[in-house]
Formats: structure tokens, C-alpha cells, sequence
């Protein structure tokens, strides 16, 4: 087997690269975890972030210093889970750093912090909320949903029945009504006697009485 010369420098090329590769994520860790970053918040707060681990847990702590005020807040999550993180660790807490530092409390970020180097990663990649040294920052990360207002009932307008109203008679018709007198039966009218007391004698008596019949019928007529 012939064996060139060059075999060995190429040999020792390829090893010294894969260690170079791994140097260099061995020097990010160590400048997020050995080095924190430190910014200035929108109320001039001195705040410090440093990285801690246990086991496959980061923690974030976020330490801030004011005029008149000192507080703390801790994040947990497992960012490597994000391939952008394991390639540029420090980047990641920058990125974070970015939004904190437009904050007046540093501890008031959103209960989840997820960078935008790691937007697509799955969400346990993402910084998660913990613990704080004041309520105050506790509540503004964990923002609670507002409840809904319950709007007052309307009730429903009853409609109004409508009157019943009887129609009235016209005033023309019951006048006409009043005025018309009410039709009387005719009373038989007896006949009238016409004639002579003779002829009414002859007609209804006996001949024999129509002397003295036409002597008290005229007597009666009379």
C-alpha cells in the first residue's frame, strides 16, 4: 500500500477542525454563563443578567439596581432546544436583553420570553417565568385575562295592548233614533152608523119592532 506523505498533515487538519468547532461552543457557553450582560433600563436602572444551569434546565436571573429601588426576577426554560442557541448562545439572552432594557421594571416582561433568533423553535425553548422580589413585577409578567363585562340584561319591551273601545253610534243616528216615533197599532175602529133611524130599522129589527127600533135609534143619534 503506498502511503503519501501528505496523509498525516490531512489527518491532523481534519481532527484539529472538529475540535475548533467544538472550542467554539465551549467559548460561547462560557461567555453567557462566566460573563453576564449588563444594560441600563428605560428608568436608568443598572440591571445584570446572568445564566445558570441544572441538569438540562437554563435559569435567567435578571438583578436591577436604581436610585431608590432594588429588585430580582428568575426565568426557566431549556433553550437549547433552539438549534440557533446552541450555535450562538450569547446572541439569545441579547436578544432578550433588547427587549428588557425598553422596560421601567426590567421584571415586567410577558410571563414567556421567546427571542426572535428562535421564533420557530419549539416552545420549550422559550424563558419562562419563576420568581420575583416584588409582587408588582410578578403580576405584570403574569398578566391576568380581564373578565369579560357582563352586559345588564335589556328586558324586552312589553308592547302595549290596545284598548279595546267600543265604537259609538253615531250621534245623527241615535237622534234619528230618538225622533222616530214608535208605530202604534191601529185600534179597530167600530162602523159608523149611517142612514136614517128607519133604514137602520128596517135592516136589524123585526118588522114588528121597527117602530119602536127606529125610535130609539134616532133618540141615540140624537
Amino acid at each position: 500500500l503506498y502511503w503519501h506523505p501528505c496523509a498525516k498533515l490531512l489527518k491532523m487538519n481534519g481532527s484539529n477542525g472538529g475540535g475548533a468547532a467544538a472550542t467554539a461552543t465551549a467559548e460561547n457557553r462560557k461567555g453567557v454563563w462566566e460573563d453576564p450582560i449588563q444594560f441600563n433600563n428605560k428608568a436608568k436602572d443598572l440591571c445584570t443578567m446572568s445564566v445558570t444551569g441544572q441538569g438540562d434546565v437554563t435559569k435567567l436571573r435578571i438583578s436591577c439596581q436604581g436610585a431608590e429601588r432594588t429588585y430580582w426576577c428568575e426565568y426557566t426554560g431549556k433553550p437549547q432546544m433552539c438549534r440557533a442557541y446552541n450555535n450562538n448562545p450569547r446572541h439569545y439572552f441579547t436578544q432578550i436583553m433588547w427587549d428588557l432594557r425598553k422596560l421601567q421594571n426590567a421584571c415586567q416582561a410577558p410571563k414567556a420570553i421567546k427571542p426572535q433568533m428562535c421564533k420557530r423553535a419549539p416552545e420549550d425553548a422559550q424563558m419562562l417565568y419563576s420568581a420575583s422580589s416584588t409582587p408588582e413585577a410578578a403580576s405584570a409578567a403574569t398578566p391576568q385575562k380581564p373578565e369579560k363585562a357582563q352586559e345588564p340584561t335589556q328586558a324586552k319591551p312589553e308592547t302595549p295592548k290596545a284598548p279595546i273601545v267600543k265604537q259609538a253610534k253615531p250621534a245623527t243616528a241615535v237622534l234619528k233614533k230618538l225622533l222616530t216615533p214608535k208605530p202604534t197599532t191601529p185600534k179597530p175602529t167600530k162602523p159608523t152608523v149611517k142612514g136614517n133611524a128607519k133604514k137602520i130599522a128596517q135592516e136589524y129589527c123585526w118588522q114588528s119592532l121597527q117602530g119602536i127600533c127606529s125610535y130609539v135609534i134616532g133618540w141615540f143619534q140624537n
